[in-house]
């Protein structure tokens, strides 16, 4: 029975600031914008700064050299954080699941972005625990980190559910024992729920 919930940030909780960011960014300075964000998404993890390991003023100046971009650290973060848009409908189900006595928590390839977006918005609010890679010194592309969580929140990885729009973290999240989500879009999220509630997944309480 699932007694944990794992919700990703960018992409579930939010639209993915991330690579839309990237995207738009690229095409303004008249790059390839796939290719820029693949460059771009590399040298995030790279120089460390995904991990807590660099800050962010050695990832932008890597960056640049790499692609020959311009702009401050502070312009080119915003392109990225303006579109980090908050939907109500995923926070109000991390509320929803909280009511019902779930521990729910956030899971996130995130840097200290993620606490400008928290100031911003108080979203952690809505957490029992925030788990920032930025914080973990380790990321989701490590899948012992999904063990690592579970152990924190006390509860098995069996017992534990995880919800990405990332195919590549939720393969490596089934690897671990996770059960999974695949995030697409909010209504197939809200089937997927359902049909997981009416099976018994969840115990006995009705949506």
């Amino acid at each position: 029975m699932i007694k944990a919930v794992l919700f990703d940030f960018g992409g579930v909780i939010a639209e993915e600031g991330f690579y839309h960011g990237l995207l738009a960014l690229g095409k303004k300075q008249g790059l390839d914008a796939e290719t820029f964000f693949s460059t771009v998404d590399a040298l995030i993890y790279e120089t460390g700064y995904l991990t807590g390991r660099a800050n962010e003023a050695t990832f932008w100046n890597a960056v640049r050299d790499k692609t020959g971009i311009m702009g401050t650290d502070a312009e080119l973060r915003a392109g990225i954080l303006t579109r980090f848009v908050i939907r109500p409908h995923m926070v109000a189900e991390a509320d929803r699941l909280r009511s019902r006595g779930l521990v729910v928590a956030m899971l996130s390839d995130q840097t200290d972005w993620l606490e400008e977006i928290d100031r911003q918005n108080s979203l952690y609010r809505h957490f029992d625990r925030v788990f920032n890679s930025f914080r973990l010194h380790k990321s989701k592309r490590d899948a012992s980190v999904f063990v690592d969580v579970c152990a924190a929140l006390g509860r098995q990885p069996g017992d534990t559910l995880f919800v990405d729009d990332n195919s590549n973290h939720i393969d490596r999240a089934r690897s671990q024992g996770l059960q999974t989500i695949h995030f697409t879009d909010i209504p197939s999220y809200d089937r997927q729920i359902d049909v997981m509630q009416r099976s018994g997944s969840f115990g006995t309480w009705a949506r």
